[in-house]
């Protein structure tokens, strides 16, 4: 039902137990710290590693696994890295966190493909380890994975922009992720497969691109860098009147660079996520619509799948998905969507 996501380098801190989104933070701590669930040493340990801990995702990541660890009785070991693209050290926190004697690891990986071969000796130790938002390459690496169909998250976005834009001659610019990263690559395709674009699937592995795509740039779904490749893109074809994001701070840039270019009415920009910034975005009109995802939800069930499999040895396995919902403020027929209010109410951040 997935197909696959992402990549990046860097170096990763490991934080006590609590989280400071998709998308890029700090920590200083030089190993993995618990949270206890209520019940000493003889709790079961659950590992938490995650791309960073400033991002509002990655916040209620945290928060949500913290609950549901308290809730089971269970104890939170976690980390997290200084930004988004941390490997290295995510290989370090699965060693730790092995070492502590965890039953199970819910893991966003940073590096996809590199982080496979500590995944791999990790779940020869009888350690379960569950991807949350991000899929391993290959996804069957990990025991199971917990995410949003991000594939399904672009087409949301791409049938609204379709819908909303019928008849008008689309100059379209995509503000990307960056290059070899699955999750990028599957929302791009996603949006693209939903504006109409023939032979587009979840299961195609390399970026796709369209005549209307006019211009292509990468953020790394950091705010500054998405103001930048939308000036950049101006520069290229200042007759853009359509824009897609990896995610909100990259929508809320481009909108900073169209708005200091007096375009800002006359562009729609589409995204993904569902954090409470873009949401409140979406009621302000910065953004036209986005894909909302629940990251909380993963981390929940992640959380229950791991003590399960220490109660019982019942590994969860496959694909689970979380949910996306499409949210905006100017619905369009033949295109099911929620409303701001609903946004709010299950956003994040």
């Amino acid at each position: 039902m997935m197909a696959k996501y992402g990549k990046t380098v860097g170096a990763l801190a490991l934080t006590g137990a609590m989280l400071a989104l998709g998308a890029c933070g700090g920590g200083s701590d030089t190993g993995a710290q618990t949270t206890p669930g209520g019940q000493g040493g003889g709790a079961i340990k659950v590992g938490l590693i995650t791309k960073t801990e400033t991002n509002p995702f990655f916040v209620k990541m945290k928060q949500g696994a913290e609950q549901e660890a308290k809730a089971k009785g269970a104890e939170l070991m976690s980390a997290a890295g200084k930004f988004d693209g941390d490997n290295a050290s995510q290989v370090t926190a699965i060693e730790n966190m092995v070492a502590a004697g965890v039953k199970g690891i819910l893991i966003t990986p940073s590096d996809t493909k590199a982080i496979v071969p500590a995944i791999e000796k990790a779940r020869r130790q009888g350690v379960l380890v569950i991807a949350l938002d991000t899929p391993t390459d290959p996804q069957s690496a990990v025991d199971a994975l917990f995410a949003t169909n991000n594939f399904q998250a672009g087409v949301l976005i791409g049938k609204y922009a379709a819908a909303a834009n019928a008849g008008k001659q689309l100059k379209i610019a995509t503000l990307d992720l960056a290059p070899g990263i699955t999750v990028g690559v599957l929302r791009h395709n996603g949006f693209l497969s939903g504006l109409g674009v023939p032979g587009i699937t979840q299961d195609t592995k390399e970026q796709a691109t369209d005549p209307r795509v006019v211009c292509s740039q990468d953020t790394a779904g950091d705010q500054a860098k998405g103001q930048t490749a939308m000036e950049n893109c101006l520069q290229k074809d200042p007759g853009i009147n359509l824009v897609y994001t990896i995610n909100e701070p990259a929508a809320l840039g481009a909108w900073t660079a169209l708005k200091a270019a007096g375009k800002d009415k006359d562009v729609m920009i589409v995204s993904v996520d569902g954090g409470c910034t873009g949401v409140k975005a979406i009621q302000e009109g910065k953004i036209a619509a986005t894909s909302q995802q629940y990251p909380l939800k993963m981390a929940t069930q992640g959380v229950d799948a791991v003590v399960s499999y220490a109660q019982s040895g019942t590994k969860a396995s496959g694909y689970v998905d979380t949910g996306t919902t499409l949210i905006t403020a100017k619905p369009v027929p033949g295109v099911e969507s929620k409303d701001v209010q609903y946004g709010l109410q299950n956003c994040w951040g």
